[in-house]
């Protein structure tokens, strides 16, 4: 595929908000601005049901994502649960027989 530089100017505070909400989400600024480029000139020539179908494509997409994002979470409050329980144990501060 053959690429093409674009350069354009923006507000300090808009390009901190476009660096961070790419690494937060995984990905260059480029392909940030790439993707909400591409959408915004597609978007015209949609109809409502094929930005349904782009909206469930998106979802699918990042949808793995989020799982495993909350699978980590509730993961390490487990452990971090499990953690504390054994230190209040350790403190005799809680009964040894109480299951996390």
């Amino acid at each position: 595929m053959q690429t093409e530089r674009v350069t354009f100017l923006t507000t300090p505070d808009h390009k901190a908000a476009l660096d961070a909400f790419a690494a937060s989400n995984g990905m260059s600024v480029g392909h940030v601005v790439r993707e909400a480029t591409s959408r915004y000139v597609v978007e015209g020539d949609m109809t409502e049901d094929d930005r349904f179908k782009l909206l469930i494509h998106e979802l699918d997409e990042a949808l793995p994502a989020m799982h495993a994002a909350l699978d980590a979470a509730i993961e390490g409050q487990q452990r971090l649960r499990a953690d504390i329980d054994a230190r209040l144990r350790e403190a005799g501060l809680l009964d040894a027989e109480r299951v996390a």
